[in-house]
């Protein structure tokens, strides 16, 4: 696999931390659920510092597909990224929360919408995010995603994956258990299905004529997180 220098640290501590403020309760006995996961995801995850990199220089609109709680749109725009993004997702609880969030935190040009990715693809065309989704959808169902993604990549825009390897290792069931684990807590509506191969996915967007590349990015962690950036050529 391809091994290309990206961001393997976390975001900053403030950095974090002032992101996380806008998921914080307005009530004083509100959950604080959203806000810790955010402070806990960003403060420890290397995946935002890693697509925010593989986006930058571009100016195409984004679709997050699974966007879950919106996280991306606010690293983005702390990075100082400004392409539009457009976020949607099954869940209509997070929808609502990451809508809530965007708007305390004042993020421009920044949309959300709940879409059931199983039954359809929102209209799209430009880069696409798909975050810790695969594995989570029936391998049929991650064909359909991909094939739409690469449809909806104009020339220079960029298809920005992060996933968990089917490659057999320590890292691969540790990856599988804590997603069973997040299902059982309700943290996720669905279960891991198929972890995608990373020959197969080579040879997809070999197919399509696109150009990838394979990127370790799980940090400190003990998951088999990869990035994977496939590029569709300036015409």
């Amino acid at each position: 696999m391809n091994d290309t220098l990206v961001p393997t640290r976390p975001l900053r501590g403030d950095r974090a931390q002032a992101i996380a403020r806008a998921f914080a309760p307005t009530r004083p006995l509100g959950s604080r659920w959203d806000y810790f996961y955010a402070r806990s995801k960003l403060g420890s995850d290397p995946l935002y510092p890693g697509v925010c990199d593989a986006l930058r220089g571009s100016d195409a609109p984004l679709l997050d597909l699974g966007c879950g709680l919106g996280l991306l749109a606010h690293a983005l725009r702390a990075d100082g990224i400004g392409l539009p993004y457009r976020g949607v997702d099954n869940d209509a609880g997070k929808i609502t929360r990451a809508q809530r969030a965007a708007a305390r935190s004042g993020l421009q040009a920044v949309e959300f919408e709940t879409v059931d990715l199983a039954r359809t693809l929102p209209r799209h065309q430009g880069s696409v995010a798909i975050l810790d989704v695969l594995q989570f959808i029936a391998p049929d169902a991650q064909e359909r995603t991909l094939d739409a993604a690469i449809a909806m990549l104009v020339p220079g825009a960029r298809l920005v994956i992060r996933t968990g390897l089917d490659d057999g290792g320590r890292r691969a069931r540790i990856t599988r258990a804590v997603d069973v684990f997040s299902r059982v807590l309700g943290w996720m509506n669905a279960g891991p299905r198929r972890y995608p191969d990373a020959e197969a996915l080579r040879a997809k967007f070999a197919a399509a004529g696109l150009s990838a590349q394979f990127t370790p990015l799980y940090g400190n962690t003990p998951f088999n997180n990869w990035r994977i950036v496939a590029t569709k050529s300036p015409a």
